[in-house]
């Protein structure tokens, strides 16, 4: 009777925030998934970020209104540069999603809409005639830039690249070929001339086999194990790897492979590294949704994941590591990142800061468009709404198992 009587107090199962366990014959109360554990909200930030962006640039006033915070000093020359570190490095980010199309659903109008937008923003950005012209030639930031660039529209080529006119097009490509004039640093630097090149290739133009060979080989001379490169001969622990080196690197070879200039045995060693590097990525983060600020350039914020979000998106994670644990850590990654007080402005535009508005961790070459680099977390938006990455109900991470007291897979070296 007194069982009986407890039951009755309990919600029943499926009611919001509790559960009935019946091997223990007690009930306990669950967490509810928190409204930013989901599609939706992932979406409202991505675009919240990117707004300024494309908004003012199809406009033709990106130049005329976006602020350009950064060291005391370095304004005069991040002005001449920052404007397509914020346009390519939105691209490179939000291109996964924008490569699903559009459809009946009211996420597929809002993409409609974005591919417009992007369209009209790719033929400004290269229009000689336009006042938001961007420089692909001054000083060596431009090549970067027009490699995020070129990585956005091999990410979303079907969409961004193939409806672009012949115009378009054309000035696109002529702006790609003209950074061959900037000599790469000897680093991860040769990755961005790889990049250009081999989205020259997939374009059908002509394109320079040894920048994309020596980018090549020098990674794979550069690794140092465990699923980590060199930033150049020597490693640094920082985020590089996830910020440039390892997803560029498997979507330059994997390009090399679909026109039959390497072979796949190339391509599966250098994705098995990527693998490895996504499990540490993974193992990384906190059960509060936090990460080491390690290294330099902290302040692309959660872009440090992108290698994490580019596998899955690939659909490679490792067997031990779930879609939606994924999902689950990132989305709180996301939450926390971009709900600390001062990551925007009064007009919407990022701040330089790692965790709000923390201008002194901002290097001598940031500037308010290099922070636009955080949407490449975001990759996993190119996975369809019905896929389980989204989903499957909430799951714990490693982190989040480990100090819970939970089992975990053991970690292995590669």
């Amino acid at each position: 009777m007194i069982r009986r009587n407890f039951l009755k107090l309990i919600p029943a199962a499926g009611v919001a925030g509790y559960t009935l366990s019946l091997d223990k014959n007690i009930s306990k109360p669950i967490a509810p998934i928190p409204k930013f554990d989901s599609r939706d909200y992932w979406v409202s930030i991505l675009t919240k970020i990117s707004d300024p962006v494309l908004v003012n640039l199809s406009q033709e006033k990106l130049k005329a209104v976006m602020p350009v915070e950064c060291k005391e000093g370095r304004e005069a020359d991040r002005r001449t540069v920052t404007h397509l570190e914020a346009f390519g490095r939105t691209l490179a980010g939000m291109s996964p999603w924008l490569a699903l199309g559009a459809d009946s659903t009211s996420e597929g109008q809002l993409r409609q809409k974005y591919l417009s937008i992007t369209h009209q923003c790719l033929s400004v950005a290269v229009n000689p005639s336009s006042p938001d012209y961007m420089n692909f030639t001054k000083g060596g930031q431009p090549l970067v830039d027009a490699a995020f660039l070129a990585h956005g529209l091999l990410r979303g080529y079907k969409q961004l690249w193939e409806p672009l006119d012949d115009h378009t097009k054309a000035n696109i490509i002529n702006a790609l070929k003209t950074t061959r004039l900037i000599k790469p640093v000897y680093s991860n630097w040769l990755l961005f001339s790889g990049m250009i090149e081999a989205f020259l290739l997939k374009a059908g133009e002509d394109w320079d086999v040894m920048r994309v060979d020596f980018a090549v080989k020098k990674h794979l001379e550069w690794y140092k194990g465990d699923g980590m490169y060199g930033d150049g001969p020597d490693f640094h622990w920082d985020y590089y790897n996830s910020y440039v080196i390892q997803p560029m690197f498997i979507d330059i070879v994997k390009i090399l492979v679909d026109h039959g200039k390497e072979n796949k045995d190339s391509y599966q060693l250098i994705l098995s590294r990527a693998k490895r590097y996504a499990s540490i990525q993974e193992r990384l983060i906190s059960p509060e949704g936090t990460f080491p600020p390690i290294g330099r350039s902290l302040a692309y914020r959660f872009g440090a994941f992108q290698l994490l979000a580019q596998i899955a998106l690939m659909k490679e994670l490792p067997a031990d590591i779930s879609p939606p644990q994924v999902r689950s850590a990132l989305s709180l990654i996301i939450h926390k990142m971009i709900e600390a007080p001062g990551t925007f402005d009064k007009d919407g535009w990022l701040t330089i800061g790692f965790s709000g508005h923390q201008p002194g961790i901002g290097e001598i070459y940031i500037s308010t468009g290099s922070l636009y680099l955080c949407t490449v977390g975001m990759l996993p938006l190119g996975l369809p709404q019905d896929d389980p990455f989204w989903t499957l109900p909430a799951a714990d991470w490693t982190q989040k198992k480990t100090w819970a007291g939970q089992d975990f897979a053991i970690d292995h070296a590669l």
